[in-house]
């Protein structure tokens, strides 16, 4: 693992000069080094598990979503292609300030970054229609999506209340947080 720890080393020293600019950083050139993040969230370099937890972190503040769909971990020379699975984040906690429609939810990712569900954080809960596996996640930031982990999602659905726009169709049930309403589906009879 000499390689992914002199890799690591260049990233914290970007990330010593303070929160890094990813957005003016416009690389053109691109080097694979192996790098996936699978569905449960456990990051490999070459098909070993990255363990430093340290690392991993590091590596999830300089990960961007390109337009071309592809995840990258950014310097102002060179980018990292990613291969993620699902999503590069999963959601591990959530903290619940207030109660009812004035609450705020507060989660937590699996590289310690806390993220605030509002209108520029939504949560939102996907249903495959093919398996019918739903894939609960909330925006972390510039397109980047965390998967709420199971726990987290059950705890969210003892907090499930119905928006006030009902209509024929059957009640919206969801959450709130930051004055928004997030819909986690419909009640029907």
């Amino acid at each position: 693992m000499e390689a992914i720890e002199h890799i690591g080393q260049a990233f914290a020293e970007l990330r010593r000069a303070g929160t890094p600019p990813l957005h003016g950083w416009q690389p053109r050139e691109s080097l694979d080094i192996g790098l996936r993040i699978a569905a449960d969230g456990q990051w490999y370099y070459r098909g070993s598990v990255i363990r430093r937890r340290r690392l991993v972190a590091l590596f999830g503040s300089v990960l961007r979503l390109e337009p071309d769909g592809g995840h990258y971990l950014i310097t102002p020379r060179l980018k990292y292609p990613v291969t993620v699975d699902d999503a590069p984040f999963q959601a591990v906690e959530v903290q619940r300030q207030g109660a009812g429609r004035a609450q705020n939810l507060v989660f937590r990712t699996n590289v310690d970054d806390w993220v605030l569900a509002d209108r520029a954080h939504p949560v939102r809960v996907e249903t495959d229609p093919g398996t019918g596996r739903v894939s609960p996640r909330i925006e972390v930031r510039d397109g980047l999506q965390a998967r709420i982990c199971r726990s987290v999602y059950y705890e969210l659905a003892r907090m499930l209340e119905p928006d006030n726009n009902a209509n024929d169709e059957g009640e919206i049930l969801g959450i709130y947080s930051a004055g928004e309403f997030f819909p986690f589906g419909r009640l029907t009879d």
